[in-house]
């Protein structure tokens, strides 16, 4: 298991200097590359298929500050877009109903989705709608 767990450890540091990642990714990342590895050189793939079911971390906790978790791969982004879940066969609506995520959840990180809500809240476009009717 010590050469797993060495190997697990190179791949994820090469992972983690190309991209920014929290304690609980790079700890729960180890794991699954270990188990993954050990599981790839004894020859049981069923056990991997298993897990791969769950969702690669809680819903509730993939949409962060700066960052969301796609729940199929694991893999972070600023906005899980269509063309994203499409290669998990997926859409927006059955991802969402998937993970118990409301309709109106924006599939973003908590910055971005603030700043677009900032953006259209200073364009008001409501009432240049009420403008243009009475016009």
């Amino acid at each position: 298991m010590d050469d797993y767990l060495q190997s697990a450890l190179e791949i994820v540091k090469a992972q983690a200097s190309a991209r920014p990642m929290t304690e609980d990714e790079i700890i729960s990342m180890v794991r699954s590359v270990a188990n993954g590895i050990a599981a790839v050189s004894s020859g049981q793939l069923v056990a991997s298929e298993a897990e791969s079911a769950a969702p690669a971390m809680d819903p509730k906790k993939a949409i962060k500050e700066a960052s969301i978790t796609c729940l199929e791969c694991g893999k972070s982004f600023k906005v899980i877009t269509k063309k994203h879940l499409a290669t998990h066969g997926l859409t927006t609506e059955e991802y969402k109903a998937k993970y118990g995520y409301k309709k109106t959840q924006p599939l973003a990180c908590k910055s971005l989705a603030r700043d677009r809500r900032n953006k259209m809240k200073d364009m008001k476009l409501w009432e240049r709608r009420t403008k243009a009717k009475t016009e």
